[in-house]
Parts: C-alpha cells; sequence; structure tokens
C-alpha cells in the first residue's frame, strides 16, 4: 500500500485570503501526478465555500481524531482547528497539502525532504480585497490581515520557495516550474 514515504510532498502556504484554495485546486486539474489531501477544520463553513473544500467536523470530533494520532499535522489557529489526516496517496502521485503555518513547520520537522511553497499576496490591500471577496466579516478580515505579518515571516522562516500570486496563470506556471524542478532533482 503507498504512503506519504513513498512520494514527495509540496507544502503550499500563506496569509489567509491569499489564494491557497485556488491555486491548489488549480494545480491539481493542471498536474496529474498531484494528488490533494484534504484537510480536516472545526470552523464553520463560510458563505462562498461549498463544504468540499474541507472536511468540515465539530470540536469534539477533531479532538478524538487528535487523541488517536490520525493527524500528519494539526494546529489551532485563530480559535479553530486545523489539520491534514495521514496522508495515504495513490500509487505513483505526489502529496500537495495546502495548510497553515504552524502545520507546514510540523510536516518539515516529520518529512524533511518536503517542500514548503509560501503563496504571498501582492499588498495587503489585495489581501483585504480577497477576504472581504469570499465573505469574511470586517473583525474576521482584520483578524486575519492582523496575522499576516506573522504569517509570512514565519513563512519564509520555513519556505524553499516564495511566490506572489499576482495572477493565477502566472502563479500555476511558476509553481508547476517548482514542482518540476524539485521532481527533476529527485530523479
Amino acid at each position: 500500500m503507498p504512503s506519504v514515504a513513498d512520494s514527495s510532498v509540496f507544502v503550499l502556504i500563506g496569509p489567509g485570503g491569499v489564494g491557497k484554495g485556488t491555486v491548489a485546486r488549480l494545480l491539481i486539474e493542471r498536474d496529474s501526478r498531484l494528488w490533494l489531501s484534504r484537510s480536516w477544520t472545526s470552523r464553520a463553513i463560510r458563505p462562498s465555500e461549498t463544504g468540499s473544500e474541507y472536511v468540515f467536523v465539530d470540536r469534539a470530533t477533531f479532538e478524538e481524531a487528535i487523541a488517536d494520532d490520525r493527524f500528519y499535522e494539526w494546529a489551532e489557529f485563530h480559535g479553530n482547528l486545523y489539520g491534514t489526516p495521514v496522508p495515504n496517496p495513490p500509487a505513483g502521485t505526489d502529496v500537495l497539502l495546502e495548510i497553515e503555518i504552524q502545520g507546514a513547520a510540523q510536516v518539515k520537522s516529520r518529512h524533511p525532504q518536503s517542500t514548503v511553497i509560501l503563496l504571498l499576496p501582492p499588498s495587503l490591500e489585495e489581501l483585504e480585497s480577497r477576504l472581504r471577496a469570499r465573505g469574511d466579516t470586517d473583525d474576521h478580515v482584520q483578524l486575519r490581515l492582523g496575522s499576516s505579518d506573522f504569517e509570512t515571516s514565519v513563512g519564509r522562516e520555513i519556505a524553499d520557495f516564495v511566490v506572489t500570486n499576482h495572477t493565477l496563470d502566472e502563479t500555476i506556471t511558476e509553481i508547476l516550474g517548482i514542482l518540476n524542478d524539485v521532481r527533476q532533482s529527485r530523479d
């Protein structure tokens, strides 16, 4: 049975609202060798979400999974729990994780050869615009903007690559190039 040890692990991180979910979805669509591990969260579904973005569970269910050691990484962020179940990718695929900064540090510790890609917004104004466009409340927008400096600073410390998300096409092309370069260096 395949496991994460048989795959390259690519980790996509960045401040909330930077576009990680959209970028991850497009990378999966354009690279048949990528498998997206779907994270869990204890937070509520946003108005802009369909429910397929995460496995949405209550806090008690999440805490039970922590106790059962079912997560590859997990963290509490802004009062909600987020985590990645231990990946079990299909044979011949690489794992893509779209996770929070704290979780990325855990993955890097557990799987040092993983590749962390920090996705940044072109500006704080653009980040605010993206947060508002996805339906976040004013309080949540301010909370996210307030933590973006910390997320960016820590992200830069653990990231192997930094990509600014100016336009989706440019961002996807740049990240696909990174994935191919990493794969070639490991062959």
